[in-house]
């Protein structure tokens, strides 16, 4: 509960607050000109100072660092742990809370300021202990847990903010904040098993990381061959092969020193064996044709021969026969000489094949050494081109290897996972049955708020899936926004009255006039008697901030008096004197936290920028 929100700016009006319904006016006078408005007059920036208090982010951007409000200090006094704490807050040291009250039992202890006697906190440790003492919430970050409820995911359920577009969906808090944020938010605050939620986010997470795991894979070396575990099994196998024959060959290598120079020699034994048979070849022939010639060169028969002179000594009787044994013996000689000559050449050529096949097996005996060598071992260079092709498949084996423990470990993860949502869903439906009084409460405090409201206008679905539970509010498609913003605060109503009555939350709800956008004025009315019923039944603190003349004038129950409810402190766009520069503090360009022609809240007399 809220009691009182002050600051060291003279000028600051002080609001105070009471329990139950609030209602916060803002007033536009009778001297405001057109461009003055009950928008600037200090409505949405009152949540900003109140999220400024609890814990919020106080960036550059923000109004309170600005360097017109940057000096001054905002206080709320309010319950907080069972005692009425005084909490400030300045925008020159935004991540300095100063409290003044009973802290002996906080979680977290602040640590006193000896000059000023003020208890103080750090931005980080205000909000642990805000979140253990009003929300019960662990005060650590380790014992929270990485998707666990933190105060700043809960505070913002009782106090929307315009600026963060809070008015768009009943169960979004924030239009950054995400889908598991807000199902683990909302179980918590309504009583329900948060731990299931944020299980079901761990299983996505590791979701979230076997796809980035895939898609890491996919991009390696072998990525555009990416495919199951059995594939790389069987392309591993061959590749393993291939590295364990080269090591095998490696293993048995000989590296011989001068394999360039036998390898040479060699080439040279081989071109001198082929001349050799070459040389005999023709050699071989000669001595073929020499033959030959040998066996044709016998004398001709001597009857031949007489026959011949006989017929010559008829034509010349006397002159040529007694020549004929001369010539007989002459030619006798001139064959023998032949042949004499032709077996000389034969034995000659025979000569030289023999020798040179006594080269030749010199030769070859020489080659086959060489041979030998060579075949039993390499050269240098080859040992090193064999040692870098096994280095190149030791490299494709890891990175098959590799891949196939990623694939192996995507497809097991993923049966996991999926057996890991089956069993979560089976968990959340057994809680929602197990605490299935505390859905029907939720369902049939929304339901009757937004039956009071509109007939049949819409309804809360409290149900589950494979990503979690779901919290859906059913409103027709037709309906208008206005519509929509009473589901909202039908919404917002339900969580507060079911977290009060736990013993959790800060004690009070807050709705600011951008929620009553295009309601219409009997709707408002309803809303604002709903909002201080239930406030007053359950024991918290509902607090809205209107523009005068959006305040309704009927549509009130007959024992109603809304002006009961009204605070006496009302924001205006002018101050007493009629002065422009009221307690409204007016831009004529942009500053951090407001657009231009925006108002902030609740100062007068500053310079204007």
């Amino acid at each position: 509960m809220i009691h009182s929100v002050t600051s060291d700016l003279d000028t600051f009006k002080t609001l105070t607050f009471g329990p139950g319904l609030n209602i916060i006016l803002a007033d536009k006078t009778a001297e405001s000109t057109d461009r003055q408005t009950r928008n600037g007059a200090g409505k949405s920036s009152f949540v900003e100072l109140i999220h400024f208090i609890y814990g919020a982010n106080a960036d550059p951007k923000s109004i309170f660092r600005s360097a017109q409000l940057k000096p001054r200090t905002f206080a709320v006094r309010g319950a907080i742990g069972g005692h009425v704490i005084t909490t400030s807050r300045s925008g020159a040291k935004p991540s300095e809370i100063r409290i003044q009250g009973a802290t002996e039992h906080w979680p977290v202890r602040p640590k006193l300021d000896s000059k000023t006697g003020d208890l103080i906190l750090s931005q980080t440790n205000w909000k642990l202990a805000l979140g253990a003492l009003l929300f019960d919430l662990p005060a650590s970050e380790e014992a929270r847990g990485r998707f666990g409820p933190t105060f700043r995911s809960l505070f913002p359920y009782f106090a929307r903010r315009q600026n963060s577009n809070a008015f768009t969906k009943p169960t979004q808090q924030s239009d950054k904040q995400q889908n598991w944020d807000q199902r683990v938010a909302i179980s918590y605050l309504l009583g329900l098993d948060a731990n299931i939620p944020q299980q079901f986010q761990e299983a996505r997470d590791q979701e979230k990381a076997l796809k980035d795991l895939r898609k890491a894979a996919e991009q390696g070396s072998l990525g555009s061959f990416y495919g199951s575990a059995a594939q790389f099994r069987t392309r591993l196998t061959v590749a393993q092969d291939k590295v364990d024959r080269l090591r095998k060959q490696i293993a048995t290598f000989n590296v011989v020193p001068e394999y360039a120079a036998l390898e040479a020699e060699a080439s040279d034994i081989t071109r001198a064996i082929s001349t050799v048979n070459n040389d005999n070849f023709i050699d071989w022939n000669l001595v073929t044709q020499l033959e030959a010639a040998l066996e044709s060169k016998a004398p001709p028969a001597l009857t031949n021969v007489e026959k011949l002179y006989n017929e010559a000594g008829v034509v010349l009787p006397g002159t040529v026969g007694k020549r004929f044994k001369d010539v007989f013996e002459f030619h006798k000689a001139i064959v023998s000489n032949r042949r004499a000559h032709l077996t000389s050449e034969i034995e000659a050529a025979q000569k030289r094949i023999e020798e040179r096949e006594a080269t030749r097996t010199g030769q070859d005996r020489r080659r086959r050494e060489i041979m030998d060598i060579l075949q039993s071992g390499g050269a240098l260079e080859h040992y090193t081109r064999m040692q870098e092709e096994l280095g190149r498949a030791e490299a494709e084996a890891e990175a098959l290897r590799q891949q196939l423990e990623t694939a192996l470990k995507i497809e097991s993860t993923q049966t996991q996972l999926k057996g890991e949502r089956a069993r979560l869903r089976q968990a959340l439906q057994s809680d929602h049955q197990e605490r299935s009084a505390i859905v029907e409460e939720a369902v049939l405090v929304f339901e009757n708020l937004s039956n009071a409201l509109y007939e049949k206008a819409g309804s809360l679905i409290i149900g589950d899936s494979d990503n979690g539970p779901t919290f859906d509010v059913n409103i027709d498609s037709h309906r208008s926004k206005g519509i929509n913003n009473m589901q909202i605060f039908c919404f917002d109503v339900m969580p507060a009255e079911l977290a009060t009555k736990r013993g959790l939350g800060p004690g009070f709800l807050i709705h600011d006039s951008h929620l009553f956008d295009g309601v219409d004025e009997r709707q408002v009315a309803k809303a604002l008697q709903l909002g201080a019923s239930h406030a007053a039944r359950v024991g918290f603190q509902y607090i809205v901030t209107l523009n005068s003349d959006a305040l309704p004038k009927d549509g009130f129950q007959d024992d109603f008096d809304v002006w009961q409810h009204v605070n006496p402190t009302r924001l205006t766009d002018k101050d007493e004197s009629g002065a422009s520069s009221g307690f409204i503090f007016r831009v004529s360009g942009p500053l951090p936290g407001i657009k231009s022609w925006a108002y902030a809240e609740w100062f007068k007399g500053l310079p204007l920028p």
